[in-house]
């Protein structure tokens, strides 16, 4: 029987896991092979497992999956160097959040896609348009997220530092930062997400490796087991960050009631 909002053991919420991929999985061949779908558009996942064995032994592809997680990992770490000390800036100083909550609002409102021209013209088709691509669709979300986390930190909390005779900066580091820190752990995981669905626009531009650029090669030759492996590719590095973080934020903040 389904319980609201009640957790489950932790075995038991792997299963379920299993059971729903194994589950899609069942369903996806199903459909494969009742010919209801041309397998030239939807191939059995055992097609798609063999093209993704054929990318790695033929292809090449370990060099152009290093290619992109150092592209998107680079990009990322730009974006929270950047985000995070003026996300704490915006919501410490109110002066400094009426200067840039407005402009950082709109330029998130843009899609991505349509700003790829413009960065093409000031940065050129090298690595610097496709780092461009994955920091602007990732440092305009992540620098409001800690913004607003850092606003939720009880003012409570700030007006006992100062009363003990602590300094802005010292309340900042010793109280803001460490009530903060657990949510904003969390938002880095999400924006991670981000950027890594910016990675094929990012390497469609005049790119020669990478995955999305394999992604966009195959997919002009039809060849969709092998496209479609690509795209679960980055659903599995994507699926190993995020467990990585998560495991990270458990180990990190053990005291928060999960």
């Amino acid at each position: 029987m389904l319980s609201f909002r009640t957790a489950i053991p932790r075995r038991q919420e792997v299963t379920l896991g299993v059971a729903g991929l194994v589950t899609f999985l069942v369903v996806w061949q199903l459909v494969a092979v009742s010919g209801w779908i041309k397998p030239q558009f939807l191939p059995t996942p055992g097609a798609v497992l063999a093209a993704f064995w054929r990318l790695f032994t033929e292809a090449g592809f370990a060099g152009d999956i290093a290619i992109s997680v150092g592209r998107v990992w680079f990009a990322f770490f730009l974006a929270v160097i950047i985000a995070v000390p003026l996300g704490l800036l915006m919501s410490s100083y109110r002066a400094i959040g009426a200067f840039f909550e407005p402009f950082i609002d709109f330029i998130r409102y843009l899609p991505v896609p349509a700003l790829v021209p413009l960065l093409i013209i000031w940065f050129g088709v090298g690595e610097a348009s496709k780092i461009a691509v994955l920091w602007m669709g990732t440092f305009f979300q992540l620098v409001l997220l800690i913004n607003e986390d850092t606003k939720r930190v009880p003012r409570e909390y700030i007006e006992s530092g100062l009363t003990l005779g602590a300094n802005q900066w010292q309340v900042m580091r010793d109280i803001i930062c460490p009530a903060a820190l657990p949510n904003m752990v969390d938002n880095l995981r999400i924006t991670l997400g981000w950027c890594w669905t910016y990675l094929i626009i990012a390497e469609i531009v005049a790119a020669s490796s990478g995955v999305g650029h394999v992604i966009w090669s195959l997919r002009r030759f039809v060849k969709t087991p092998e496209v479609m492996a690509g795209i679960i590719a980055i659903g599995i590095i994507g699926l190993l960050t995020d467990q990585a973080f998560r495991l990270l934020h458990r180990r990190a903040f053990v005291y928060l009631d999960r």
